[in-house]
């Protein structure tokens, strides 16, 4: 029997990594699944996999966010869980970065994840119920030297999800925000020592999440290999 509350899933960011993975999760617990990424083409092989609905947008575009949740709620009924999975990270030292590549750095980093949030808010929010998550990282919580792009944006992302989950938490939507500490393992790697994170157990993390009863709703999850240090 589903245990989860919910329904329906909308994935932005959905590439062969966790984005993937989530999709498959969300699938096999029962719940429709809508994925969205820049190219809607790169999502064939999750969508075949899965049965998901594939769509594309520009996360960092009002008009292109609000055209997909329109879109989504179209194919798979009412949505009632969002994550906003979308990263983008330059590095180098400050003196020499591109400003224009820093700029949409941060856009895709944390303006994307407020439109997203934007549209949740307005189904959410009247509704009295809803899930939203948003992945973060290591950058969320450190800022690494020659990285001060990602951590600007990871930085920004954390406290929209917090502002989010003050004013959207009382209406009953549960918000968290999930710190992925440590290298991703790619798609096909193998790593008997469990020394990376593997996508599917980051996306066990988001089900728990979604499984969580109200009276004990966690904000922050952070999930990181055993060996890893922090």
């Amino acid at each position: 029997m589903n245990d989860i509350p919910y329904r329906a899933a909308l994935v932005i960011g959905a590439g062969p990594g966790v984005g993937a993975s989530l999709a498959r999760r969300f699938s096999a617990a029962g719940l429709k699944v809508a994925i969205a990424a820049r190219s809607a083409p790169s999502l064939a092989a999750i969508a075949a996999e899965t049965g998901a609905e594939c769509f594309a947008a520009d996360a960092t575009d009002p008009a292109s966010v609000a055209e997909l949740f329109e879109a989504a709620e179209a194919a798979i009924g009412e949505i009632d869980v969002v994550v906003y999975n979308v990263g983008a990270r330059i590095r180098g030292p400050l003196a020499e970065l591109d400003p224009e590549a820093v700029r949409q750095s941060f856009e895709i980093n944390a303006f994307g994840g407020y439109l997203a949030a934007r549209e949740a808010a307005r189904r959410f929010g009247p509704r009295g119920r809803g899930a939203l998550i948003f992945t973060g990282a290591t950058a969320s919580l450190k800022g690494y030297a020659i990285s001060a792009p990602f951590a600007m944006g990871k930085f920004a992302l954390r406290a929209l999800a917090e502002s989010a989950a003050r004013e959207l938490g009382p209406k009953g939507v549960h918000v968290a925000h999930v710190v992925i500490d440590g290298v991703i393992r790619a798609p096909g790697q193998t790593d008997p020592a469990d020394a990376t994170l593997h996508p599917d157990d980051i996306a066990d993390a988001y089900v728990d999440l979604l499984r969580q009863k109200r009276s004990a709703w966690s904000f922050e999850v952070a999930v990181r290999p055993w060996v890893e240090k922090f």
